[in-house]
């Protein structure tokens, strides 16, 4: 009996000293280490989808995706900067890098870069790449980019007896032309909605002269570039071959430019998924995408989209890089493509099938190596507003191409005194 009894007690001994050496254990294990994500718009619901998998590859990280709406995001971005409350990591639309960049929010990654075997620069479409470079920094690498191109119709180009789509100036001023005599006074040529500022950006970043001169300390509007780029775009509505309205006027899209009341419309990829939606199926084959025609030849145009950028406040840097490098990498791009219909910025991405034989996409591919960044200040934004307001009363007769400039001038002029101030102190780059 004692025998047993000792036997017990050995027993009871062991498997406590069992159960201490467990919770030893799980007490010594490391904890996950926690990255936040700020994603916006629909991006932010998507990319929730691929965390799963980078946590399995990465089993001591888990990341918490914080899903945010544009329309608050930068405003958000900016209160968690002064609260010292950013996240590990975000999506920044590329106008915004140069306002973290110039705050001493964002951790300059090329070290990083240099060191991975994931990122490869060369890889990237150089005009989208470049809006993430600040005084030779890079401070972000591009998720997805966007650019713009024409929509057309094909058929009304073809019964206005063109077989291709404008490569200059010069031929789309033919073909708007002849559009606008075939289909007569009820219809025009293109639209280009008044209350946008995307095609007179598009035919500014196609001159030679800058947009803003002496490092973005001036407006450089009144150059005879930029003249020239606002004429052209006055002389599309005072021939009548674009309407002069909002986007707001035209009652649905796609069911206008479906039944030719335009036949050009300069837009962004996606519309690739609303045309291929809302036209019908007898009208599929009547529309078609092409690059920007140029003053001289194939057209340069914007380099939007947006990156992936570490905070500098981060605790947790090399675990953020680490899921940048994951979203960034060729397989993870493409599945994020067939979510979600965004391109992506790395060229061998487009050799995947589902964007290498998308027939509307090629404009797209074509216009990326073409795409040029806007200029990096951060009051940029607030420039393209007052540019798009300024154009829409040329277009209504209310002011001149030379009493616009000179007032587009005085403006940004306005706009850019702190950054003059800052710039001559050695204050204001990152």
């Amino acid at each position: 009996m004692r025998l047993r009894a000792t036997h017990r007690n050995i027993g009871r001994w062991l498997r406590l000293l069992g159960l201490g050496c467990l919770l030893g254990l799980v007490a010594c294990a490391p904890k996950p280490q926690t990255v936040t994500f700020w994603a916006m718009g629909r991006e932010g619901e998507v990319v929730t989808e691929l965390m799963p998998e980078f946590e399995r590859l990465h089993p001591g990280t888990k990341v918490v995706v914080q899903q945010l709406p544009w329309s608050a995001a930068h405003e958000k971005l900016l209160t968690a900067f002064a609260g010292d409350a950013t996240p590990d990591v975000a999506q920044l639309g590329n106008t915004w890098i140069p306002e973290m960049a110039a705050l001493r929010a964002l951790e300059p990654l090329q070290p990083y870069i240099a060191a991975s075997s994931v990122i490869a620069q060369a890889d990237y479409f150089p005009g989208i790449w470049d809006t993430n470079v600040m005084d030779a920094a890079v401070y972000g690498v591009p998720w997805y980019v966007d650019t713009r191109v024409l929509f057309y119709r094909k058929d009304l180009l073809a019964q206005a007896g063109f077989n291709a789509p404008p490569i200059t100036w010069d031929d789309w001023r033919r073909m708007l032309a002849a559009i606008k005599a075939k289909v007569g006074a009820e219809r025009y040529a293109v639209l280009l909605p008044v209350n946008e500022f995307d095609p007179l950006l598009v035919l500014g970043l196609q001159q030679s002269a800058p947009l803003l001169r002496e490092d973005g300390r001036w407006g450089n509007f009144r150059s005879a570039d930029f003249r020239r780029a606002l004429s052209f775009y006055r002389e599309m509505f005072e021939r009548a071959w674009a309407p002069p309205m909002t986007n707001n006027q035209i009652a649905n899209l796609w069911t206008e430019f479906g039944r030719g009341y335009f036949s050009f419309y300069i837009s962004g990829p996606w519309n690739i998924g609303e045309f291929k939606r809302r036209l019908p199926p007898e009208q599929q084959a009547n529309w078609m995408t092409a690059p920007m025609p140029g003053p001289d030849g194939p057209g340069r145009s914007t380099a939007g989209g947006a990156s992936l950028v570490v905070f500098k406040a981060s605790k947790h840097k090399q675990q953020a890089w680490q899921l940048v490098e994951y979203l960034s990498s060729p397989a993870v791009q493409a599945r994020f493509h067939a979510l979600t219909g965004n391109l992506p910025p790395r060229r061998s991405v487009w050799e995947t099938p589902a964007l290498a034989n998308d027939v509307y996409a090629q404009a797209f591919r074509a216009q990326l190596e073409r795409a040029v960044a806007t200029p990096k200040v951060p009051e940029w934004e607030r420039i393209a507003t007052e540019m798009q307001l300024l154009a829409a009363e040329v277009v209504h007769g209310k002011l001149s191409v030379d009493a616009a400039v000179q007032e587009l001038d005085r403006r940004v002029d306005a706009f850019l005194e702190k950054r003059r101030w800052m710039l001559t102190r050695g204050a204001a780059k990152p």
